[in-house]
């Protein structure tokens, strides 16, 4: 329920604050007296779009707060969901700077602006003359349907889960449209990766038959040289080796005198060994190293292959080509997985059409048993509206193929007079008629008391005398069981308020400025006597005035 408005520099309001009541509140003033504006700072607080021009003082920012109640209207979800402090205390607060940024807060948390159009959603529904027109929509028919049955938790369920199939149905769409292109390219793929597989491709192959290549294109060279090395080693007259023995014996005979002489004789020994070592080495490489044409042809006829391979896929080592082998592999995995993933998303979707076709059936069921009872309860409080023969109809005309809301595509049919036919409301009901509809329906879907607040903007356009009065108790009677706040023309109706504001302007040498006030017994008399008579207020409007406030 909203507790208090406050609203600071916002088009012709300086400052203004208005503190609101359970019940029946009725807001009057003379046209142009700034309803309006009131109404449009409220809109702030519900998540509406903000402009700077709105600033009464372009060098201030604008800021409208508003406090509510909201203990028993279960929104703690949406506190939770929003990661926002609850409270039943709610304190909602708008400000706009003179760049034109506006800034929104919830508990003084900032939260942005479809937060808080999801919160107002849920606190406030105003309805103004042109709201009007959402009667002839088919959703909100369908929306009166479904607030009187007490479904729309169900609905809201129904709609996540087809939304979902929707999503599914998409990506099954998109899955086959891959599959269709990837069976294209997967011949290819498997073609391109069959060669590399059957090339048997070892890592570090390359380098090794390159470096054995090379020596058996230089086997006589190497045998050559390795024949002179060991001649000059071991096989000349006056060979190494024997050259280093006869050395070594020559200073073992002194060594005895001089240490040092000592030490490089055991040098010499070491020498004589490791030169017999390299010897014996030398030797068997001379004698493995032999000339191998079948050999060479083997590793040539494999690094062509290998290189064949590389310049195909413009790379430069086997590395690289083991590496485009296993993407490939990949790829001829994911398109062999597509039809498996096609399948299962299948059956998912065929799953969930099923489950959602139940849901389908029960809503409604539970549409069509509400049926008469709106349409009975709607001719009541028509009938009280000044419309004695009026009939109305919720005509069901059921779809084949599942929609956002179920199978249902309810109209309501109307017909204000004997013997007219039954029509749509778009194409028979008049600017009063409309009126008086959506204030009937507005009362339907207040008996469930979904919303803490409704306020009605002078939506009592086409109506006088007696369906004015009625309009107002009815209003009243939405009032026992939810906030109603009325801006209203009419004096029947702002007489049956519980609480009357009158919307005024003042003026000074510079500014014209809005202000409310909360008008008393005396005042209010005065007030509706000037609403039935005009500004000369006469002692029978008075007496009208005080009849009607009863």
């Amino acid at each position: 329920m909203l507790k208090n408005l406050s609203i600071r520099n916002y088009a012709l309001i300086d400052a203004l604050d208005v503190d609101f009541s359970a019940g029946f509140t009725t807001i009057t003033g003379e046209t142009g007296a700034g309803k309006s504006i009131i109404l449009d700072a409220l809109s702030l607080i519900i998540g509406q779009r903000a402009e700077a021009h709105v600033l009464l003082d372009k060098t201030k920012k604008c800021i409208i707060e508003a406090s509510f109640d909201i203990a028993n209207y279960n929104l703690s979800d949406f506190f939770k969901r929003n990661e926002l402090d609850f409270d039943t205390a709610l304190l909602i607060r708008r400000e706009i700077n003179p760049e034109g940024k506006s800034r929104a807060f919830i508990n003084d948390t900032p939260v942005n602006v479809s937060q808080l159009k999801e919160l107002g959603d849920k606190l406030i529904d105003i309805h103004s003359q042109h709201k009007t027109l959402q009667i002839n929509e088919t959703e909100f028919q369908l929306y009166v349907i479904d607030s009187y049955a007490g479904i729309l938790d169900e609905v809201k369920a129904y709609k996540s889960e087809f939304i979902q199939l929707r999503e599914q149905k998409k990506e099954l769409e998109h899955l086959k449209e891959t599959e269709a292109k990837a069976s294209a390219d997967n011949d290819y793929f498997t073609f391109l990766y069959s060669e590399l597989e059957s090339a048997n491709l070892i890592e570090h192959e390359q380098t090794d038959l390159e470096q054995e290549l090379d020596l058996l294109n230089h086997v006589e060279l190497i045998k050559s040289m390795l024949n002179k090395a060991l001649y000059a080693l071991n096989n000349a007259e006056n060979n190494i080796l024997q050259q280093t023995t006869v050395i070594q014996n020559q200073i073992a005979q002194i060594a005895s005198f001089d240490k040092d002489l000592e030490e490089n004789a055991q040098r010499i020994h070491s020498l004589n060994i490791e030169l017999k070592d390299i010897t014996s080495e030398l030797e068997r490489i001379e004698e493995r190293t032999l000339f191998n044409p079948e050999r060479s042809e083997q590793i040539n006829l494999r690094l062509n292959e290998l290189y064949r391979l590389q310049q195909k896929h413009r790379v430069s080592t086997v590395k690289e080509l083991l590496d485009i082998r296993n993407d490939l592999d990949n790829k001829i995995q994911d398109i062999a997985s597509l039809e498996t993933k096609i399948k299962t998303l299948g059956n998912a979707i065929k799953a969930k059409e099923k489950d959602l076709l139940t849901m389908a059936e029960v809503l409604s069921q539970k549409r069509k048993k509400v049926f008469n009872e709106i349409e009975q309860k709607a001719v009541q409080i028509l009938v009280k509206l000044g419309m004695p023969n009026v009939r109305v109809k919720a005509e069901n005309n059921r779809t084949l193929v599942m929609k956002e809301h179920g199978l249902d595509n309810i109209v309501f049919t109307f017909s204000a007079n004997k013997g007219s036919e039954m029509k749509s409301i778009d194409k028979v009901a008049s600017g009063g008629e409309l009126s008086r509809l959506m204030l009937a329906f507005k009362s339907l879907v207040s008996e469930k008391k979904l919303l803490p607040t409704i306020i009605f903007d002078e939506i009592d356009s086409g109506v006088s005398g007696e369906v004015a009065a009625q309009t107002g108790l009815i209003m009243k009677k939405l009032a026992e069981g939810m906030q109603v706040i009325a801006i209203t023309h009419l004096p029947q109706i702002a007489a049956k308020g519980t609480t009357h504001f009158q919307v005024y302007k003042v003026s000074d040498k510079h500014s014209t400025f809005v202000k409310i006030r909360t008008l008393e017994a005396k005042d209010r008399v005065e007030a509706i006597a000037e609403m039935v008579s005009g500004s000369n207020i006469s002692e029978a409007s008075v007496i009208t005035a005080r009849e009607l406030l009863g």
